[in-house]
């Protein structure tokens, strides 16, 4: 007896697959097994066509009508239409341009020095007086703005992943179910230092607590949510009244880290330095999946764009002419 091997079977077992070798997969895996149950239900016959996939992609949740999420959605399903092909060959696998070119990355905001300077001091307004709630907002903002940490990375820090005598953080298992050190320099040590202290008066001390304490409600001593930082951080922005210089909607708390990385790049091109032997590195520490995503800020990022294209202008005259353009 031929047993029918569902659509859903095959994503059981190809999920399954990609886990053992170490991928997460949780986004991916809502999309397959969301795509899976759609081809099912249509009870179809023969191979996979861009069409069906192309029309449960435009089936998102929130009836968006946008090309871009419909694109991230079918783009999500391009490993899985390949490892089908081994059981169908004829099965079609989705492009970049089904949807039209909306895979372009949006420019961050960089913010400026005295930007990071005021968000800080808006922070560090931040009421009831006296508290905690001030000082929270300002270290943990301050403290992104100098590692480079995602918001969701700063907001999980445990106490004990917090090591002030060695100067480091330990970075569990985070976006890409990875574990990494970052080491601070001695001046956030002295402010996370000092936030700690302040934070111990507040908060009675364990060593399984949070690092950064939430000190209202029912999340006092408890680590800050997400959305409330969001929406605290976009207080703060509104009330700044920051000139947006990216391509979102407006500057964002992640565009925190795309500035630590860019000033980065920045210093080590002033200084001299070869920053292609120092990419893996910068990669490493702020915990990217590939090198190359760390690379996409030279050609994504126009501050970074001037400055190569300077450096190129500075080659082409040391080679005696203009470049020649074929």
């Amino acid at each position: 007896m031929i047993t029918h091997i569902t659509m859903q079977m095959h994503a059981t077992n190809y999920l399954e697959e990609r886990r053992r070798l170490g991928f997460d997969l949780r986004s991916v895996g809502y999309s397959v097994n969301s795509f899976a149950g759609y081809v099912d239900s249509l009870n179809l016959e023969g191979p996979l066509t861009i069409e069906v996939m192309t029309a449960w992609a435009q089936c998102d949740k929130g009836n968006s009508g946008n090309p871009k999420t419909w694109a991230r959605r079918l783009g999500k399903l391009r490993p899985f239409t390949r490892y089908l092909q081994q059981f169908e060959p004829l099965t079609e696998v989705p492009n970049d341009f089904t949807f039209g070119q909306t895979g372009q990355r949006p420019a961050p905001h960089i913010y400026i020095e005295q930007e990071v300077i005021e968000l800080l001091a808006a922070a560090r307004s931040l009421g009831p007086f006296p508290g905690l709630r001030g000082a929270t907002y300002e270290t943990l903002f301050g403290l992104m703005a100098s590692t480079g940490l995602r918001v969701s990375e700063a907001v999980n820090l445990l106490e004990t992943d917090v090591d002030l005598k060695a100067g480091m953080l330990i970075i569990r298992m985070t976006k890409f179910a990875k574990s990494r050190y970052v080491p601070m320099h001695p001046s956030v040590v002295n402010v996370l230092r000092r936030y700690q202290s302040l934070r111990n008066l507040h908060i009675e001390f364990t060593e399984e607590m949070p690092f950064f304490v939430g000190t209202r409600g029912r999340r006092k001593g408890h680590c800050l949510g997400l959305r409330q930082v969001h929406r605290v951080f976009a207080g703060l922005r509104d009330q700044l009244k920051w000139l947006n210089r990216g391509t979102n909607d407006a500057p964002r708390i992640h565009d925190l880290r795309h500035t630590f990385i860019v000033n980065r790049v920045m210093l080590w091109h002033s200084q001299g330095v070869n920053v292609d032997q120092q990419m893996l590195a910068l990669s490493t520490y702020v915990g990217h999946a590939k090198v190359t995503n760390t690379y996409w800020y030279l050609s994504g990022v126009p501050q970074l764009m001037t400055v190569v294209a300077n450096k190129f202008e500075a080659f082409t005259q040391m080679q005696g002419g203009e470049p020649c353009l074929k």
